[in-house]
């Protein structure tokens, strides 16, 4: 591989490729690209991954995370994306332990230094897939593409494509099965190190490189994928197998096919046996836990499966588009689904090119790695397409259906072996033009350019707010996208524009269920009733098991006062979700306003029983009693909901109350004066320890607390009065004094 480290050497100066420098300028560059994405928000999938699974938490077994999917649900689960990545969610617990809770910045820059890590092992890779595989007499790795190694990592480590692995938290899965692909594939290397005869092997690393690829697919699934490398690469370069001159033999039957050295290598089919028993046994376990088969993808998640006719023609173009982001990654989308890529319907969609382009070139590469007469050069492009398609394979559904369109993420290993083939081009463009100086201005222009992408897409990845109008762009037709941008607007408070986002997001995909759900909880806190029930019921006819869905809808009717229907919507919410404590809550809140005392308490109890520090429940009940003169039962209620969320100030407000009027004055005193502490602005917590007071005879004391009351809240008319007859009764003891 000289010849082609000398095409590069006037884009390489020799300066910087010593084994240190070179290292030293691929991890400066990968951590250049990405820092701005340091002190970023949880964004996305992070809410669903990390913030909202308990997977994470010190109070769940470590044990769990072995039965548990990515997200934190039972693999078990039919409902489970079966995404098994428990060394990854083990990262992100420890991560949330070191850092004392959901703190972002940790998070990030585990997720940028994992990415320089990477970039730094890719000069190892490219020196082997470039330069192949020679060690010195002391038994060190000699790297004989030097140049090639470095131009390579360089442009791996500052592809934009990769932003959201690394920019977005829950792209460590990728980062860390990546990571172990590369130990795998450099340990498989290691096997040959002390080889002096053609054969000879170390069975120990052979069987660490089956294992480390199996700790890559405990992190990511794709990460298995490296064995099929490593019989590519023991194939091509260690067993310097001619695949054209054995086509050739075969084909005319040559009779020296009996003597190909290849065939008749023990030491080779011994490493295949291991790499194809290893790669099974590990799959199987990987079946086996998975328990109820594959995960359900809907239509909306990957239309293309669905599709009845050119199922063919729509994944090539998907291979295309992937194709394209690696060739051109300026046009980047967080979610590439709902409509994003509208389907191909007729072969004279303009589109068709797209995908003849993509195996016009593929085709080309496959015949060079074949046909060419230079070895080195058909090595080169054969490991250059393996590292691009092999990882690619599980994301490609050709085995199995996958719940994505086109996602930025899976390619963060084909890129590598996209770059190497860049790299590749352009050392033989480097050789066949006198205009030298043009390529190098070409290279580290591309550089420079993707740098700075890198930069700005971190940015994006920064808060969701960015993210999701970044997207409004690239995916215009992408329901997902104005979903997600109007949920950010309502979260913000800002419902006018959310509603427009929503409204969009509805139009775009008719059948979007969740932004009808957010739809009408907005039209709903709006007072726009009918409209609300309209979405509402039009998404549980679409989806009959929404629960929320069901739940919303049921809160409108009860604001309708059509009670029984009400009743039976919140009764199909929970027959579809047994563990639903906020649907408890509303039935409980209806019972109420029907006077179904019992059937209320009964139902507020469910929701605390499901969710303890549910302090909406526990409250009502406390009020409930309260209002229905159950003092008794009402303090031991508050009780029992002050120990399980001691600094609730609502709590014990409502506790406080029935104090009062137990006349444990007291403790009263202390749970208001408590609760003051925590909400000092809170007026009917003045107003109701100034009654306590004036109950009590502490007259100046609750003389001091109508005031501040009232100061907090005018138009409190319950204070206003109390605050006279305190007034009358001091007027009336100074005259008696007088």
């Amino acid at each position: 591989m000289a010849e082609l480290d000398a095409d590069l050497g006037h884009i390489i100066p020799s300066s910087v490729l010593a084994p240190f420098w070179a290292k030293l300028v691929v991890g400066f560059v990968s951590l250049v690209c990405f820092a701005r994405s340091y002190d970023g928000d949880f964004v996305f999938d992070d809410s669903e991954a990390i913030i909202n699974n308990k997977d994470l938490r010190a109070e769940t077994p470590l044990g769990d995370l072995w039965h548990h999917d990515f997200w934190g649900s039972r693999l078990s689960s039919n409902t489970s994306h079966k995404s098994y990545r428990p060394l990854t969610v083990l990262t992100f617990r420890i991560n949330y332990y070191l850092s004392g809770g959901f703190y972002p910045m940790s998070f990030h820059v585990v997720n940028i230094l994992l990415h320089g890590g990477i970039s730094v092992l890719m000069v190892d890779v490219f020196s082997v897939l470039f330069g192949g595989l020679q060690y010195s007499s002391r038994g060190r790795r000699l790297n004989l593409a030097p140049r090639s190694s470095l131009l390579a990592a360089l442009l791996f480590a500052a592809h934009p494509v990769h932003t959201e692995c690394v920019a977005g938290v829950v792209g460590r899965a990728d980062l860390l099965g990546a990571l172990f692909f590369l130990l795998s594939f450099l340990g498989y290397c290691k096997a040959f190190r002390e080889s002096n005869k053609e054969g000879t092997h170390s069975t120990f690393w052979v069987l660490l490189s089956i294992l480390l690829g199996a700790v890559a697919m405990l992190c990511k699934e794709q990460g298995i994928t490296v064995l099929g490398l490593n019989a590519v690469f023991d194939i091509l370069v260690i067993g310097k197998l001619n695949v054209l001159e054995m086509v050739q033999k075969v084909l005319h039957k040559d009779k020296s096919l009996e003597n190909l050295g290849t065939l008749r290598n023990g030491g080779l089919l011994f490493r295949m046996t291991l790499l194809a028993s290893g790669g099974a046994g590990v799959l199987y376990m990987r079946w086996k836990i998975m328990g109820t088969g594959p995960p359900a993808f809907t239509e909306v998640d990957n239309p293309a499966s669905f599709a009845d006719s050119m199922l063919a023609i729509n994944y090539n173009y998907y291979y295309s588009l992937n194709a394209w982001l690696l060739l051109c990654p300026w046009w980047l989308c967080f979610d590439w689904s709902m409509g994003c890529i509208p389907l191909i319907k007729s072969a004279g969609d303009w589109r068709v090119i797209a995908l003849a382009a993509l195996w016009f070139c593929l085709i080309g590469l496959i015949c060079q790695a074949l046909c060419s007469e230079d070895s080195h050069k058909r090595r080169i492009l054969t490991l250059g397409l393996g590292f691009l398609i092999i990882p690619f394979l599980p994301a490609s559904n050709l085995f199995f259906r996958v719940g994505f369109v086109v996602a930025e993420r899976v390619l963060y290993l084909p890129s590598a072996g996209y770059c190497m083939l860049l790299t590749f081009g352009f050392g033989a463009l480097s050789k066949h033009t006198k205009k030298k100086k043009l390529i190098a201005t070409v290279v580290l222009g591309i550089l420079f350019i993707n740098m700075l992408r890198c930069m700005i897409r971190s940015g994006e990845w920064r808060n969701e707010e960015q993210l999701f109008r970044s997207a409004l762009s690239v995916c215009p037709l992408n329901a997902k996208v104005h979903y997600n941008v109007g949920k950010n607007l309502a979260d913000k408070g800002n419902q006018t524009a959310a509603i427009r986002y929503y409204r969009e997001a509805v139009r775009l995909n008719p059948k979007y269920v969740h932004a009808m759900n957010n739809l009408g909880n907005i039209l709903k806190e709006r007072n726009e009733l009918q409209e609300a029930e309209e979405l509402l019921s039009l998404a549980v006819q679409i989806q009959p098991d929404f629960a929320a869905a069901w739940m919303n809808l049921g809160i409108v009717q009860n604001s309708l006062k059509r009670f029984e229907a009400a009743e039976q919507s919140y009764r199909t919410a929970i027959k579809h979700r047994r563990k639903y404590p906020d649907c408890y809550y509303n039935l409980g809140r209806l019972y109420a306003d029907l006077n179904r005392h019992v059937d209320a308490l009964n139902a507020w109890r469910n929701a605390t029983v499901l969710k303890p520090e549910h302090s909406l429940a526990w409250n009502n009940m406390i009020i409930l009693l309260d209002n229905t003169g159950n003092l008794a039962q009402a303090e031991a209620v508050g009780r029992e909901a002050l120990e399980l969320i001691p600094n609730d100030h609502s709590l014990m407000f409502s506790l406080a109350n029935v104090l009062g009027k137990s006349q444990k004055y007291k403790e009263s005193e202390a749970l208001f004066l408590k609760a003051i502490k925590a909400h000092p602005n809170a007026a009917s917590y003045h107003g109701n320890l100034a009654v306590l007071y004036h109950r009590w005879g502490h007259l100046d004391l609750a003389k001091k607390h109508y005031e501040i009351s009232l100061q907090l809240d005018p138009t409190a008319s319950g204070t206003k009065e109390n605050y006279s007859l305190l007034r009358r009764k001091l007027e009336q003891k100074q005259k008696k004094d007088v």
